[in-house]
Formats: structure tokens, sequence, C-alpha cells
């Protein structure tokens, strides 16, 4: 029997994000334990998993949160780095989060320290430039209605 050639190509890494936001278009973000800038919630693609399916588990598990997301706003393609391979991170609409779920909110506190409603001026102070530039690309995107092909950050068609 033949191996299928797909096995022979490069895989890459994968992430999926939500973009949830308050009723004043606040950006929710959390401050992880183990990094010195604040993140998307969200997080690693798990083998066999869709995207889709990750950022639902992952908002579960990081805010306590059942949040079905909508669809897709940014794909990102990020380019290797040192100690990270390529990456594809993708963010979809989590939808605006009335106060009575922004009161359930439970954090891991070994994986977070908090979480707060940002402004797109706070979360480019509070993310790193990377992330500041996909969420901008996310807001646009939702605004706009359509979704944004991105190359670390930038829109790149």
């Amino acid at each position: 029997m033949t191996q299928d050639f797909t096995v022979t190509l490069p895989r890459k890494r994968m992430g999926a994000g939500a973009l949830l936001t308050d009723g004043q278009g606040r950006v929710l973000l959390v401050e992880p334990t183990y990094k010195d800038y604040w993140e998307i919630p969200g997080g690693a693609v798990e083998a066999g998993e869709s995207p889709l399916t990750a950022v639902a588990r992952e908002l579960k598990e990081e805010l306590g949160l059942p949040v079905r997301p909508g669809r897709l706003l940014v794909t990102d393609w990020v380019p290797p780095r040192e100690g990270r391979t390529e990456g594809l991170m993708m963010l979809f609409d989590g939808g605006i989060l009335a106060p009575e779920q922004t009161s359930q909110i439970r954090l891991p506190i070994e994986e977070l320290r908090s979480w707060a409603w940002s402004t797109e001026r706070e979360a480019g102070e509070r993310l790193s430039e990377l992330l500041a530039r996909r969420i901008t690309a996310a807001l646009r995107a939702r605004a706009d209605g359509t979704a944004l092909y991105l190359e670390n950050g930038s829109v790149a068609i």
C-alpha cells in the first residue's frame, strides 16, 4: 500500500481566538500568568480538532463561558521566528457579552491573572503589536461584515 503524499507535507501550528465585546464596543482581553503581555481569549487548536471547536473549548476553559462563536473574522498567517514555527491564527466573532454573562466569568488562576474590557487604544497598549493589529482588523471585519486575510497581523490582500 502506498503512503498518502499529504503525510509528507509541512505542518503548521494553529490557534483560534474570539473577539468578545461589551455593549460599549470594548474588547475583552485576558492577562496570562506566563506572558508579559495580554492576550485574546483562545488558544491552540489540538490535533484532530476544528478551529471553531477549539475556540469554543478555550472560552469554556479560560472564562467559564459557554459561548458559541460566530463567523470567522480574521485568518492571520504568522511567519516563523526564533523558537516558534509558522502558524495560522483564526479569530472568530464571539459576539457582544451581556452583563449577566460577564458576571459569570471564572478564570483558571494557574493560567490567567485577570481580564479587562479594553478600548482599541487600550488594547494596543496591552497586547503585542501583532495581536493589536489582529484585533484592529477583526473589529474592522466585524463592522464591514467581511472576513480578512492577514500576514503577520497586516492586511495582505
